[in-house]
């Protein structure tokens, strides 16, 4: 009991308030007397032992912010007198914690307050759990101490066996804060408070191992880097050594890489690429292959065009004006290209030139037969955009390795032609003219179709890479020109990442002008002639056109001239011609020979194809364009030929296939035709298509193939002026094809006046040039028997069954 009543002793004492600091019972500490409230509380504490025995006792309360502590400490004054610094000052010993309890009054200016004692005391012996609690908390405390080398200290904390002031001896350890030594003092339970001091020791040490792990790496990372810096400065000097030894100029082979890499203008995942690349290098020696394949990479790197665009020119006007110098005709490329910069003009005005990472770059596939230009078309946009130009063959390109580049670690190692096309250029917006996209080929090498799938995909090709290259590179900016003379051959997947422009071929009047304004004075310059001394005046050009050679394109008109000028040039200067001289329609025969294509409508009429009955002429198309294809038919005598249908001239399983729907009709409607289908039973039918060396199929020739049957049987001519296409059914419904212009450009350049096509091709009409279809009498039909009607002459004398109208089943007015 009397134990108890120590423990909880009343107290009054004056306060001495400790600013943003705490005083832990057992620790002595000095404080500053020229501060008025400590001087007050300690002048105050020697006044009230002036009449009691033993040394002034003041209360040490925490003071944080204004706000006093719950809990105290109870200190004598050991001493008064100077601090080091020669102020006054006097020594405090704190004894024990005091429960701060009601304000009271006393002698002095100090505050009085009335206290308990609150120390609690630990039984004896202590429990195992405690004794394994202080060895913990003096072991932890030992390493800190031997860190800061405090060997003494180390002795002093192993002395003391009190859980009480072990815990808090604590109060001397500068890492604790404010609130960690008042959450001590406030702990009255010392075995709780020995627990809290050696989770707070436990904290620090452990934070302490990570500063210092920390510390240890950024020290080793400084010394390597110098280290680094010194070894690389002595490898410069050794090299340069023996550069002197072997007569080198410096820098002639050992380029610093390092410095054009960071000196190039180059987008941030490239730079770090080649910083590594460069890396590799300085580490490999001279004679490793590495090092050529490393320098070989750097070199192609740093010669792209990263950041090079030139400035699109966005005059529309002027730019269609330079299509239009530079090209006649091909309206549909011309107006596709306007629209591409006058939307590409919109966009930059709008801030929207970059959208998703991807720039509004173009894919456009140029599709048509050869010698219309699509080539030269490309140079052409290239002028009226104000971009660089690059052509890329791909005619017989069977490695994919050709697109997408080498491996770097195979000898001869280069990247793909795309790669070196935007190099070529110097720019990374330029127009590459993908030459000849229909003559890929695939091998056991690669499809390289397949790798054209990343490149020409406008959603993809803004992080193409290179197998070479291995970094990302934009085409995105790029314009694409695709050439192709066969749709079909182009793969389906890669067509669809194109848009489509078909050009069609040249009418007459086209080619009279290409050939007056273009091909004429190249012709004159390689000739060697000036224009004031050979004048082609337009009758000669337009013969030219039209009966010399038979072409959707110019280069066989081109070669015409050039093989007329030289002529000329030659018989000048063997003097039997003199200069200047006009060449006209009439001089063309002793110039360039005879004509080789004259209109069938042209000859006499007893020397026409179809000046027999049996002959029809039909229209089709080619891998030149459009062409017109006679049919002949011709029933075999009974008594020598066996009965049965006989095609001849390299006809497809199509084709083949439309014949025998033709004859079928005419056996299942001949007699509403009036026609003798008995012939088509008991006599043989041979249907033959001349140019037999040329392959040929397609569903188009299927009413030329009746139309030429139906006047076999009925004995009546097909007119010569007339020429038709259209797939025809067994019911006799003339169903829809392709290549209508391409086909009434062939008629219009044969000389056909009339042409029919199926009905539903009409709107077709709309893409055929105006002075075409002013000369073409075109018929949109939708039965076989109104082709009969328009296409078979009347009969003569008599002479054949004829068609009646009432048996075709429509009205006279179709």
């Amino acid at each position: 009991m009397a134990a108890e009543s120590e423990a909880f002793t009343p107290l009054t004492l004056p306060v001495l308030p400790l600013d943003d600091e705490v005083v832990l019972p057992g620790m002595v500490v000095p404080l500053d007397l020229s501060d008025a409230e400590v001087r007050a509380a300690v002048e105050a504490a020697q006044a009230a032992a002036s009449s009691e025995p033993g040394k002034p006792r003041v209360l040490l309360v925490p003071r944080i912010d204004g706000t006093y502590a719950r809990t105290g400490v109870l200190g004598t004054v050991e001493q008064v007198g100077r601090l080091a610094d020669g102020d006054p000052g006097a020594l405090i010993r704190g004894l024990g914690r005091v429960r701060i309890g009601a304000g009271t009054t006393g002698p002095g200016a100090a505050l009085w307050v009335e206290g308990t004692t609150a120390d609690e005391t630990v039984p004896e012996p202590l429990p195992g759990q405690v004794t394994e609690l202080v060895k913990e908390y003096k072991a932890l405390a030992t390493a800190w101490l031997r860190k800061r080398g405090a060997w003494q200290v180390v002795d002093r904390v192993q002395a003391i066996d009190d859980v009480s002031a072990l815990a808090d001896n604590s109060g001397y350890s500068p890492f604790l804060t404010t609130d960690q030594k008042i959450g001590l003092l406030e702990a009255t339970d010392p075995v709780a408070r020995l627990r809290l001091a050696t989770q707070q020791l436990r904290d620090h040490l452990a934070e302490q191992d990570v500063a210092e792990t920390i510390a240890k790496d950024v020290q080793e990372g400084v010394d390597k880097q110098q280290r680094e810096f010194l070894l690389r400065r002595q490898l410069e000097a050794v090299r340069k050594e023996l550069r002197e030894i072997n007569g080198e100029r410096e820098g002639e082979e050992s380029d610093d890489y390092r410095a054009r890499v960071e000196a190039a203008d180059l987008p941030e995942k490239v730079r770090e690429a080649a910083l590594k690349e460069v890396d590799k290098l300085e580490r490999s020696s001279d004679q490793s292959p590495e090092g050529s394949w490393i320098r070989t990479w750097l070199d192609t790197v740093l010669e792209l065009p990263w950041t090079v665009r030139t400035e699109d020119a966005y005059d529309i006007q002027g730019a269609r004006a330079v299509l239009d110098a530079e090209h006649a005709g091909l309206d549909d490329v011309k107006e596709r290209i306007t629209e591409y910069l006058a939307v590409r003009k919109r966009r930059g005005d709008r801030g929207l030139g970059v959208v998703g990472g991807r720039r509004g770059g173009a894919v456009l596939a140029l599709v048509g037969p050869p010698g219309v230009g699509k080539t030269s078309l490309g140079e052409s946009v290239a002028h009226a955009m104000g971009r660089e130009f690059v052509r890329v063959a791909l005619g017989g390109v069977r490695d994919e390795a050709e697109i997408r580049g080498h491996r770097r670690t195979y000898v001869g190692a280069l990247p793909g032609r795309i790669v070196r096309a935007v190099k070529e250029a110097g720019s990374m917006n330029p127009v590459v003219l993908l030459d000849e996209i229909d003559k890929v080929g695939s091998d056991f090498r690669g499809d390289p179709a397949a790798a054209l799938l990343e490149v020409l995909d406008p959603a993809q090709n803004h992080t193409f890479r290179d197998h070479y290259l291995e970094v990302e590179l934009d085409l995105s900016d790029v314009v694409f020109l695709a050439t192709a003379n066969v749709l079909e051959a182009i793969p389906e997947a890669l067509l669809d990442r194109m848009e489509l422009v078909r050009l069609d071929g040249y009418t007459e009047d086209e080619k009279v002008v290409i050939a007056r304004d273009h091909l004429l004075p190249r012709q004159l310059e390689r000739a060697g002639l000036d224009p004031e001394e050979v004048t082609v005046d337009e009758g000669a050009l337009r013969k030219l056109a039209g009966e010399y050679t038979r072409e959707a394109g110019v280069r066989t008109l081109e070669r015409s001239i050039a093989r007329l000028l030289r002529k000329v040039a030659a018989q000048h200067e063997l003097g039997e011609r003199e200069l200047p001289f006009t060449v006209t329609d009439g001089d063309l025969r002793d110039l360039v020979g005879r004509p080789h294509h004259v209109p069938e409508s042209a000859q006499d009429p007893a020397e026409r194809r179809t000046s027999v009955p049996g002959v029809a002429t039909g229209l089709a198309v080619t891998g030149a364009g459009g062409d017109v294809l006679y049919v002949e038919a011709s029933l075999a005598d009974p008594e020598t030929g066996a009965a049965g249908l006989t095609l001849t001239g390299q006809l497809g399983d199509v084709m083949k296939e439309s014949a025998q729907i033709a004859l079928s009709f005419l056996r299942s409607r001949g007699a509403e035709l009036e026609l003798p289908v008995a012939d088509l039973k008991d006599r043989g039918v041979h249907i033959h298509f001349p140019a037999g060396a040329v392959p040929k199929d397609g569903p188009s020739a299927g009413v030329t193939m009746t139309t030429a049957l139906a006047s076999l049987l009925s004995g009546r001519l097909v007119r010569t002026d007339v020429a038709m296409t259209g797939e025809v059914s067994l019911t006799g419904r003339v169903l829809p094809i392709g290549g209508v212009k391409q086909k009434l450009l062939a008629a219009h350049r044969a000389g056909v006046t009339t042409v029919i096509i199926p009905k539903r091709n009409e709107p077709d009409l709309d893409d055929v040039p105006a002075e075409v279809l002013d000369t073409l009498d075109v018929h949109a039909v939708s039965d076989v028997r109104q082709v009969l009607e328009l296409a078979l002459a009347p009969a003569t004398n008599g002479a054949g069954p004829k068609v009646p109208v009432a048996a075709m089943g429509v009205s006279p007015g179709l």
